[in-house]
């Protein structure tokens, strides 16, 4: 497995999981939670970082 595969599937999981986390805190409980929305937009920041970092 090289780096660059390495880091696909780090971004792919980050974003999966921060699909899921804005999932629950927007849709799941009863009310809007901010921190898992706010929690959820960091991983897709920090999924776009590493796609910038591998160019």
């Amino acid at each position: 497995m090289s780096k660059f595969q390495a880091i696909d599937i780090a971004s792919i999981l980050l974003i999966t999981l921060g699909i899921v986390l804005i999932y629950i805190g927007g849709f799941y409980t009863p009310k809007v939670m901010l921190p898992p929305i706010i929690t959820g937009i960091g991983f897709f920041v920090i999924a776009w970082v590493f796609q910038i970092l591998k160019k």
